[in-house]
C-alpha cells in the first residue's frame, strides 16, 4: 500500500533547501541530532511555563523557536548518514513531552484563573493530540498505515502559535481539541478499514 504524505512530510521537501545548510552547519559545529531534539523540549518547557504565567505571546514566540531548532534533528541525521530507529524513537517521545508541556501550560493557567471550561478543553486538546500520534504508532505496530487525517502534529502548531500570539489560548485550544480528536477518529476508521481489507484477503482461496 502506497504511504500518503502528510503535511510535515510536505514540509520537509519543500524547505529541504533551507533545512540542508544549516543542519550541516550544526553537524559542522559537532552538534548530535539527539542534542538538537532535547534542546528543542527544553525550550518548549521554558515556553509552556511562560505560558502558565499568562504571557501568551512571548511563549507562543519561545515555542516557535523551539519547533524550529526542533525540525533540525531529523535532517542532520539524514545528512550524515547515520539516521537510526532509536533516534527517532527519541524524536517521537520528546514531541509527546513537548505538546503534553505545553498544554499543561495552558491549563495550569487556566486554573489559576479559574476558568474551569479552558481547562477542560485543554485537557481534550492535550489528549486529542496523543491519541492522534499514539493510533499512528499503535497502527504501524500492527502492519497498518496511518498517515491521514486534518490535523497532524506540525498542522497543530500552526493553529496554536498564531492564536498565541493574539493572545487567544482558550480559541487554540477548543480548535485543537475538536480537530485532534477527529483526526484520531479518522485515522481508527482508516486502521479499521485496512483491518477488513486484511481479513477478506486471508478468507480468499489461494490462486
Amino acid at each position: 500500500m502506497k504511504t500518503k504524505q502528510t503535511f510535515s512530510d510536505k514540509a520537509r521537501i519543500i524547505f529541504k533547501g533551507i533545512l540542508d545548510p544549516i543542519g550541516a552547519f550544526l553537524n559542522r559545529l559537532g552538534l548530535t541530532p539527539n542534542t538538537i531534539t532535547l534542546l528543542g523540549l527544553a525550550g518548549t518547557t521554558i515556553g509552556a511555563y511562560v505560558l502558565s504565567q499568562g504571557r501568551m505571546t512571548t511563549g507562543a514566540f519561545i515555542l516557535l523557536a523551539s519547533v524550529l531548532v526542533d525540525a533540525f534533528d531529523g535532517t542532520m541525521a539524514r545528512l550524515r548518514g547515520e539516521p537510526s530507529d532509536f533516534g527517532a524513537f527519541v524524536d517521537s517521545v520528546s514531541d509527546r513531552y513537548a505538546e503534553l508541556v505545553t498544554f499543561g501550560g495552558i491549563l495550569y493557567f487556566f486554573l489559576t484563573q479559574n476558568d474551569y471550561p479552558g481547562v477542560i478543553v485543554s485537557f481534550l486538546a492535550a489528549a486529542g493530540s496523543v491519541l492522534v500520534s499514539y493510533v499512528k504508532a499503535r497502527a504501524e505496530g500492527l502492519g497498518f498505515t496511518a498517515k491521514v487525517g486534518i490535523l497532524t502534529r506540525l498542522e497543530r502548531y500552526i493553529v496554536l502559535i498564531p492564536l498565541l500570539v493574539f493572545n487567544q489560548p482558550f480559541i487554540a485550544v477548543v480548535v485543537i481539541a475538536v480537530l485532534a480528536n477527529i483526526t484520531a477518529y479518522q485515522r481508527i476508521l482508516h486502521v479499521r478499514a485496512q483491518g477488513r481489507e486484511r481479513i477478506r484477503q486471508s478468507k480468499e482461496p489461494n490462486a
